[in-house]
């Protein structure tokens, strides 16, 4: 009640407040009206808000006597209740104190007996460990007499190891399990046994090792561990494997002494190759017994000294190598050689001194000799024959470190196969130095000297294709595309090269012969092209006003071809190496590898994206190179060649042309070709008939020798030529034309570009966009050329005119503006 009072309350002062905002309002409305009917209309509304206001106070009064009598029953209720509650706690305190006494009293005594029964339960574990201690004792010494039996003697050692310290030192077990016949305390009782069984067991192991008693091995390696002994019966058994490895290789080595084993192909290598493959098959054959036995990661300190024994095997197989293969000699003299060929062919040309020299004198015949003598020095097949065998000894030492990488990965580590990386064992071995320093430099080097002496061999041996011919009326000898030998020669070795790299699966030895590989390529191979082209094969006239020679031009073009081929070979040969294939690689003797993807090659880290890089590297750099020097020689054709034959071309293509002609003239024209009088073709395809004439009997013996791509580029100078050609002419024909005489030079333009771009060409239509469009504006119906006006922004057509060129465009036709 009191409740709903105090509610009621609170809802007229919140009105009385309203209405007081309401008369404020209306007295804001008094002061703003402009008239008399607004004023009443505002103290009308005043004293409405007046009248409620007063009822609501009056309402408010009258409820104040009821809000005094509610008030005066609360005060009663709270003396009643508080009269309760202190009933209640006098109860409580009357009734329950006994029973939390109780209860207390319960606690703690099932407190106390689960102390107790603890205490018991400890007591009974340390006295069944005592007991366990005990029969362990007896039965270690019971196996270790008579019967000799290791095994139990182990087992009962094993059982030992397992009861805790503080049990078997303390002073309960010293005084219990201590017998007549073993008197001695427990610990010092289980030391002496596992001694003396260590001695044993390694007594009885190298036994076996010397009698090839696999099974005998097997049982004492096995025992090791129960006793306590692990370090020692790994060291043990490091020991015994790699007296096999060692007794292995040593055979795998002493087996050519007597026969022609060492004549074969890669005996080293293979030797290498048997010691790697031993090593891979005691630890995937031998790793599951050892952890099975010694604990997760215990063969990895087995590997540890198999890898001892691999560098000092692997380290003799190679040494005895480079001194049998003579290694050290060849990198002499390969950093000896002076590559005359090619220092010659990049010196100025030497003056013709007179006089004829006579026969003795030494300078004759100078550096040929020079030359000959060098080539006698260094056997080509041996330097090949060895980057072949340390190709197979790489190949084969990157798959032992990624197996032992693989096995020496911590099984806690979940990792991809990519982020594998090189353990410690492996990094600061003395085989990875003897690698480093034995194989992979001299690799580097070799591999040098291989792909200059080779490029220099090539070109050397450069031969042209025989009997080739500008004249069209003469058969080709050959099948396009055609080019020298050298680019075969030289792109063989490329590939050769590369692919012996990718095959040692070592980044060390990309990182060297790539780039190596493509300054040859940049300075050697594609400088010798330059030098032809500039020096021998320049197309220039002998005689004032003539054309070039023949010969020199084909030379020339030939030259061209070889830059254009040799850069397809490198993109092809450097794609074929990215794309990934799902299939394993397979590295023969002879040093190839089958194409696979470069993870597989190179799971090490991130080895296969830096080889990848390299290879685009490879590409870029070639491509760069030859198709700037491409560009220059493509211009050299142009304006030795091409350009002084064709603007006679274009003249005489429209030299009989009058674009001023009446429809009359043209007919009567057409009825004399018809007839055969005078001119046999009819004036509406003289230009397409003349220029066609001239345009094959310019390009089509230089189209049969180029190759498609070349043939583009040259096209291409040709038709930025053309398009500035006829942008003169026609813009000679300002003020001075017709409606049929634009259009009649507008088809005579589109008949020049049809010729120009026929075949697979459409898309060089784009270079006479400027003539296309001038002659389009010039033609245009007068609505289509107000759009054109009317278009305050450049529409979607790209126009290559601007907006005066083509106002100019449209004025060629007399009587426009």
């Amino acid at each position: 009640m009191a409740r709903t009072i105090a509610v009621q309350v609170d809802e007229s002062l919140d009105q009385i407040e309203s209405y007081k905002d309401g008369n404020a309002a209306a007295a804001a409305n008094i002061s703003k009206s402009e008239s008399v009917a607004e004023i009443k209309a505002s103290l009308a509304e005043l004293g409405h808000n007046e009248a409620l206001v007063t009822s609501r106070v009056d309402n408010l009064i009258a409820s104040q006597r009821d809000l005094s009598c509610e008030l005066g029953r609360l005060d009663l209720l709270r003396a009643q209740i508080g009269s309760h509650a202190v009933a209640t706690r006098s109860i409580s305190n009357g009734m329950f104190s006994s029973a939390a006494s109780t209860a207390t009293r319960i606690s703690g005594a099932v407190k106390r007996l689960d102390l107790e029964q603890a205490r018991v339960r400890s007591t009974l574990d340390v006295v069944e460990q005592v007991a366990e201690l005990k029969a362990c004792v007896l039965g270690v010494t019971g196996s270790m007499g008579a019967p000799q039996d290791w095994e139990t003697a182990a087992g009962y050692l094993d059982r030992a190891s397992k009861i805790s310290k503080e049990i078997v030192n303390g002073s309960f077990a010293e005084e219990i399990v201590p017998t007549a016949e073993v008197p001695d305390a427990p610990r010092v009782t289980l030391d002496h046994a596992a001694e003396s069984l260590r001695g044993l067991f390694l007594r009885e192991f190298e036994k076996a090792a010397q009698e090839g008693n696999g099974s005998k091995v097997t049982r004492f390696f096995k025992l090791f561990p129960l006793i306590g002994k692990s370090d020692v019966g790994l060291d043990v058994y490091g020991r015994y494997v790699c007296q096999g490895v060692a007794s292995r290789a040593r055979a795998n080595i002493n087996a050519g002494t007597g026969g022609n084993q060492r004549n074969e192909g890669h005996f080293h290598a293979n030797a290498l190759t048997k010691l790697f493959e031993h090593v891979a098959q005691i630890v995937e054959h031998h790793g599951g017994l050892v952890e099975r036995h010694y604990g997760t990661g215990s063969m990895v300190k087995v590997i540890e000294r198999l890898q001892l024994e691999a560098d000092v095997q692997g380290g003799i197989v190679i040494d005895t190598w480079s001194d049998e293969c003579s290694v050290d000699r060849k990198l002499t003299d390969i950093k000896s050689y002076a590559f005359t060929f090619l220092v010659q062919s990049f010196l100025p040309a030497q003056p013709v001194k007179s006089g004829t020299p006579r026969a003795e004198s030494p300078a004759k015949g100078s550096v040929a000799a020079l030359q000959s003598r060098e080539d006698e020095s260094i056997d080509m097949k041996s330097v090949d024959g060895t980057l072949s065998e340390i190709t197979v000894m790489l190949g084969r030492w990157a798959l032992y470190s990624s197996f032992i990488a693989a096995k020496c990965k911590d099984p806690n580590t979940e990792t991809d196969t990519q982020e594998i990386a090189i353990p410690r064992l492996l990094a600061t071995s003395n085989l990875t130095r003897k690698v480093s320093d034995r194989l992979i430099s001299p690799f580097n080097s070799m591999t040098t000297f291989f792909v200059r002496r080779s490029v220099e061999k090539a070109f050397q041996l450069d031969e042209q294709p025989p009997d080739l011919s500008l004249n069209p009326k003469q058969a080709l000898p050959s099948n396009p595309p055609y080019i020298t030998s050298a680019v075969d020669d030289v792109m063989y070795i490329v590939n050769q090269v590369v692919e012996r790299s990718i095959a040692t699966s070592q980044r060390a030895v990309i990182q060297s012969v790539v780039p190596t590989l493509a300054r040859v390529l940049g300075s050697d191979f594609i400088g010798m092209i330059q030098r032809k082209m500039r020096d021998e094969s320049y197309p220039k006239a002998t005689i004032q006003g003539a054309p070039p020679a023949e010969q020199t031009i084909i030379a020339f073009l030939i030259l061209i071809n070889n830059l254009d081929i040799a850069t397809d070979y490198v993109s092809r040969i450097v794609q074929s190496r990215l794309e990934t294939r799902s299939a394993t690689s397979a590295i023969y003797s002879s040093g190839q590898v089958q194409p696979a993807s470069l993870s597989v090659l190179f799971p090490l880290g991130n080895d296969a994206g830096i080889v990848a890089n390299a290879l685009r590297s490879l590409q870029n750099s070639f491509s760069g190179k030859s198709s700037e020097l491409i560009g220059d020689g493509i211009i050299v054709v142009f304006k030795n060649v091409i350009r002084p034959r064709l603007r006679p071309i274009l003249a005489d293509a429209f030299r009989n042309v009058d674009y001023q002609m009446t429809q009359d003239e043209l007919e009567e024209m057409s009825k004399d070709a018809e007839a055969g009088e005078g001119e046999l073709v009819s004036p509406d395809d003289i230009v397409q008939y003349h220029f066609q004439r001239g345009w094959d009997t310019l390009t089509q013996p230089v189209v049969r020798l180029l190759t498609g791509r070349n043939y583009e580029r040259l096209l291409a100078t040709m038709i930025s030529y053309l398009d500035e050609v006829l942008e003169k002419r026609i813009w000679s024909y300002y003020g001075r034309l017709d409606d049929l005489g634009a259009v009649r030079l507008e088809r005579d333009i589109a008949s020049v570009v049809n010729i120009v771009t026929r075949g697979q060409l459409y898309g060089l239509r784009d270079g006479f966009a400027r003539c296309v469009q001038i002659c389009r504006v010039m033609n245009m119906e007068p609505e289509e050329w107000d759009g054109v006006l009317a278009a305050t922004l450049e529409t979607s057509e790209d126009w290559k005119i601007d907006k005066e060129e083509r106002a100019r465009a449209r004025a060629i036709v007399k009587g426009r503006r």
